[in-house]
């Protein structure tokens, strides 16, 4: 008990020089830790995975065939990868509005297709082995404000995972684009993700996580393996954010270009170089999928 006395002199001393010290307000904040992942749409072989995880904390793991592939590889690769450390973001492929204006003139709406491809997503996922509660996002490809049938196949999908064991979450553009003049005359910018949010929210719909792709430099800063933190991808609360892309969109990435290949593709270090998307997020397992 004598060790809690204080006298006076040494109390004095003490608040002298708490009054010294800043306030918690005062302090900077402390800057959350970034992890650092990559995806791209084939496997990269079971011989790769020691090297790429002494750079990458998790992966993309896609559980239907990616966007213009007749296959998918990375399927009865779940536990390899896991045993690797390696954490996850699972990712199913979306329909194009092409493909779903198609599709409605043979009698199949945007959200009867929406609500099979989820089945589909969701089925994959437990057949790879991934726990309840982990995030499946859909790969929403295209920019802008949804189109009508766009949106009504992406509520329909989101619906479907959220009544499952699964989460769901969207990856899309977090771009501003062009959305035409607003009452005022001036041109107003909107990105996918905030239109989604918008619609959400309207709904009264179930939670979305968001996988924001926004690889302009800036905020990007390019093909580096120093991973920026997701809030200055520009979206609120995103759980991940792809700042790559292989190859370089050159219309946005002047400004970085001397960080990617001279072929224009993000390129992971030797001795096993593979092109990459790269992305960046607070936990090292974006999706829960561990």
């Amino acid at each position: 008990m004598r060790l809690l006395i204080l006298t006076a002199t040494v109390a004095l001393a003490a608040a002298a020089a708490l009054a010294q010290q800043p306030s918690v307000a005062d302090q900077p904040p402390v800057p959350a830790r970034a992890y650092l992942g990559f995806d791209r749409n084939d496997y990269p072989g079971d011989a790769t995975l020691s090297e790429l995880r002494k750079h990458f904390d998790f992966t993309g793991y896609w559980l239907t065939n990616p966007p213009g592939a007749t296959r998918n590889s990375w399927l009865g690769t779940r536990n390899r990868l896991a045993r690797a450390g390696f954490g996850f973001l699972i990712v199913a492929n979306g329909r194009l509005d092409a493909e779903l204006i198609r599709a409605a003139t043979q009698g199949n709406s945007p959200a009867t297709l929406g609500r099979e491809d989820a089945a589909k997503a969701v089925a994959a996922a437990r057949s790879e082995g991934f726990p309840a509660g982990a995030i499946i996002f859909l790969d929403q490809e295209e920019g802008g404000r949804l189109l009508p049938d766009t949106a009504e196949y992406l509520f329909a999908w989101t619906e479907a995972v959220a009544h499952s064991a699964y989460l769901p979450g969207v990856y899309a553009s977090g771009q501003p684009v062009d959305d035409g003049p607003g009452p005022n005359g001036k041109t107003v910018f909107i990105t996918t993700i905030q239109d989604i949010r918008t619609r959400v929210e309207a709904g009264h719909l179930h939670p979305i996580a968001f996988w924001v792709a926004q690889d302009a430099c800036p905020p990007a800063p390019g093909c580096v393996l120093q991973p920026p933190p997701v809030e200055l991808s520009g979206t609120p609360d995103a759980a991940a954010w792809q700042y790559a892309q292989s190859p370089r969109r050159q219309s946005i990435t002047q400004a970085c270009a001397r960080t990617y290949a001279p072929d224009g593709k993000c390129d992971t270090p030797s001795p096993a170089p593979l092109f990459v998307d790269l992305s960046t997020a607070p936990t090292p397992d974006p999706s829960h999928g561990r």
